[in-house]
């Protein structure tokens, strides 16, 4: 089982999960029945390929730059911006650089 995200306590998201040449790292803080929480790091050019989630899932980007593609609409974000991808929605993510973010998913 991961390790849980502390409590009561300042974290450097970003500095919580390291990158990796040619793949996409993942880090599971929160994982409960009302959502998870998940830090990624993605070298340049790497991604999870287009699908679809049941619930809305958040995407919060700590540092680097992504394209995400939500039904077939692009979006460029970088260091600090965000975007909520609809749930039931293919949506897909891919690195134009090296980028870390934080996947909010809240079920219900």
């Amino acid at each position: 089982m991961p390790e849980a995200a502390p409590k009561g306590v300042v974290v450097d998201a970003a500095a919580g999960v390291d990158y990796s040449p040619d793949a996409v790292v993942s880090r599971t803080l929160v994982d409960s029945a009302s959502g998870t929480l998940t830090l990624f790091a993605f070298d340049r050019g790497q991604g999870l390929s287009e699908h679809t989630a049941p619930y809305d899932a958040t995407v919060l980007v700590l540092e680097g730059e992504a394209e995400i593609t939500i039904a077939e609409k692009k979006f460029q974000l970088s260091a600090g911006q965000m975007v909520i991808m609809p749930a039931n929605l293919p949506h897909a993510v891919r690195a134009t650089r090296k980028f870390k973010m934080l996947l909010i998913m809240i079920r219900g």
